[in-house]
């Protein structure tokens, strides 16, 4: 991913705090047949350190979920996207004084690297979806448990998918949020994502405001 220096987070905690709000990710890999992606919920786990583990499962018939051919790579992306919006140019007060403005786009990525492995195990796979279970359930008034369902049908559930496992070797964190403009510019960007009220710019409009706090 292209990182200019001033848009990099190197810090752990907040790219994975950003893969636990937006844990729905895009996981590419090389395959003999290709690049090939699926999209999945994943659960990133801190150990071992200091880059952590993701976790997910793929449906058995994935190509990703074949075991590699002699023609492919094992190495996988995860690709995690947060908040993200279009900035207008008419919000930058600059525009007014000069005109040398263009439109541009906000948003918020992390890319994790490191060997695919695949887990045909079926206490693993029943722990890992009880795990993603309990985690997406929280906000639920009456949250489902995979024990609600019989267990023959849950067992023939885990036999139609296959886990994945990517211990991290690298991870790339992107928060392009106006910080190469001049604070006039990124206050009028704040006041014109809100303005425009919907909740994908409002999101772009906090992480604008949270990250000048901290930086």
């Amino acid at each position: 991913m292209y990182v200019p220096r001033h848009f990099a987070e190197d810090r752990i905690d907040p790219m994975r705090e950003l893969a636990r709000e937006h844990p729905f990710a895009t996981l590419v890999s090389l395959g003999g047949e290709g690049l090939v992606a699926s999209h999945l919920p994943m659960l990133w786990d801190p150990e071992p350190a200091p880059l952590g583990t993701l976790r997910g499962h793929l449906a058995r018939p994935n190509p990703q979920a074949r075991p590699l051919s002699d023609a492919g790579s094992r190495e996988a992306l995860a690709i995690f996207v947060g908040p993200q919006a279009y900035v207008s140019p008419s919000w930058y007060p600059s525009k007014r004084e000069h005109g040398k403005v263009v439109p541009t786009w906000n948003y918020v990525a992390v890319h994790a690297y490191g060997p695919l492995a695949l887990v045909d195990d079926p206490d693993w796979l029943r722990a890992l979806v009880a795990r993603l279970t309990e985690v997406h359930e929280r906000a639920s008034a009456e949250p489902w448990k995979v024990t609600d369902a019989p267990g023959d049908f849950v067992e023939a559930m885990l036999r139609a998918i296959v886990g994945v496992e990517i211990a991290l070797t690298r991870v790339e964190g992107k928060w392009k949020l106006g910080q190469n403009r001049p604070p006039a510019d990124q206050d009028g960007t704040v006041a014109g994502l809100r303005a425009r009220g919907d909740a994908a710019s409002s999101a772009v409009a906090d992480a604008m405001a949270a990250l000048r706090r901290t930086r």
